[in-house]
């Protein structure tokens, strides 16, 4: 009698009901996928190798295959959340405790879109089973060059200070202004008399500490403009009764525009030994200065200063550019990913540095992965080798941080599926039962 048929028929309704009911338990799962649980008819072999008139004798579960679509990004606004929007999986894996600055991964590498990470006590980024992320480090530098991918930590100090060694000056004089230079002692910094213009930029000794240097400029002539400067109110260049010179004399062109363009002028500079720019650049140091706290800043030497971006036009007095590249010491504020992977520490002082980018796995045949629980896969030999590389090169997704991927599970088709899995149900315990009947109607023959 055919009890197999209606009795495969239940184990396979029961089956599928069992993925409906998983799909269903993780609806609300950041980063899983839909599973689908496909069948398969069962018939005999003929022993001949014939047989066009063959009953199937039932049916069996082929596989249950994981539905790979995109799910919704949904904004969490906390920077370590991560979302792929495209192709693509995070890599995880675990660490051995204790290994310092040079982590050793323990165990398989894992596979997920689950982006929830949070920072653990030595600073790396793991998710929620103490899996670190997988990535390119950065050097001190903030470098980051393509290498193999380990686990991404986070820096714990600080950001150490910089002394300032450039700084660019883009600015206008007023061709219109009056002479104001020399005077007696060629300048009065507490006279505004004595020179018509002034702005102040601060730089940073190698301790870190800040200095206020402040520009002052004299016209002496026609077209021809001194440039002075004083850190913490000290003269940058004195002579030897202690007077203030210039540290440079911008000599514009007639017909106006910059000093080291096509039209002629010269920039002369008295301090490094003095000379006359080519480029715009000039030698600038600065001595230890008494700071309005009382304390002493360190000499700052060496500072290379850029002032071919000055012009001489018709218009008031302007800056449209000073900056210097000095910064003191920082702590750790916060961090940012980008679409790109990219990992940049925020710090105190303003500065940032990346240390690190998230590196992503794709596979051939995604469905070919094994699941692995912790909303993680494993690689097999079904899904092919890993192809990595950083987030948007090549057919891998952008990174949206502060969002996380939803479950691509359908609500509403799983509730249909689920009425329709309960209804193959009863059909196949109806089959047995039809069986039972017309096997108790032979056994009562007479």
């Amino acid at each position: 009698m055919g009890f197999q048929q209606g009795l495969s028929g239940l184990n396979a309704s029961s089956k599928n009901l069992d993925v409906i009911g998983n799909n269903v338990a993780n609806a609300s799962t950041y980063g899983a996928k839909a599973a689908r649980a496909e069948f398969a008819d069962i018939y005999a072999a003929a022993m001949n190798g014939t047989g066009a008139s063959n009953i199937g004798i039932g049916v069996k579960l082929a596989t249950v295959a994981q539905q790979f679509t995109q799910g919704n990004i949904t904004p969490t606004e906390n920077p370590l959340d991560i979302a792929i929007n495209g192709e693509g999986f995070f890599q995880v894996a675990g660490i051995r405790s204790g290994t310092g600055a040079t982590p050793q991964i323990d165990g398989a590498v894992m596979y997920t879109r689950n982006g929830q990470f949070k920072v653990n006590r030595e600073g790396y980024v793991v998710n929620n089973q103490g899996q670190a992320l997988l990535g390119y480090v950065a050097d001190a530098n903030g470098v980051i060059s393509p290498q193999q991918a380990q686990p991404i930590r986070l820096p714990t100090a600080g950001i150490n200070p910089q002394a300032t060694s450039r700084v660019e000056l883009e600015f206008n004089v007023d061709s219109r202004a009056g002479i104001t230079g020399p005077t007696a002692n060629n300048i009065d910094f507490n006279d505004p008399t004595t020179y018509n213009n002034a702005t102040s930029v601060t730089m940073y000794d190698a301790l870190g500490q800040d200095v206020a240097v402040t520009y002052y400029f004299q016209k002496t002539a026609d077209n021809t403009w001194n440039v002075y400067a004083t850190a913490n109110g000290t003269p940058l260049n004195v002579n030897g009764a202690g007077d203030p010179q210039p540290v440079a004399t911008i000599n514009f062109p007639a017909t106006g525009g910059n000093p080291t363009g096509a039209g002629g002028g010269t920039i002369q500079y008295y301090m490094g030994g003095g000379g006359t720019s080519t480029n715009g650049r000039i030698p600038l140091d600065i001595p230890a200065t008494t700071r309005p706290d009382g304390s002493t800043t360190q000499p700052i030497t060496g500072i290379e200063m850029n002032l071919g971006g000055a012009t001489q036009y018709g218009t008031a007095f302007g800056v449209t550019s000073l900056s210097q590249n000095g910064y003191t010491a920082g702590q750790l504020v916060g961090v940012t990913i980008d679409d790109k992977g990219v990992i940049v520490a925020r710090f105190s002082n303003g500065q940032s540095r990346a240390t690190g980018q998230v590196e992503l796995a794709t596979f051939r045949n995604p469905q070919g992965l094994q699941p692995a629980g912790g909303n993680a896969w494993i690689a097999t030999h079904a899904s092919g080798d890993p192809a990595r590389s950083v987030p948007g090169s090549g057919n891998m997704g952008l990174l949206q941080s502060g969002a996380l991927e939803d479950s691509n599970v359908d609500l509403t088709a799983e509730l249909v599926n689920m009425i329709t899995a309960q209804r193959n149900y009863q059909a196949n315990a109806q089959t047995i039962r039809t069986q039972d009947q017309v096997l108790q109607t032979l056994v009562n023959l007479r």
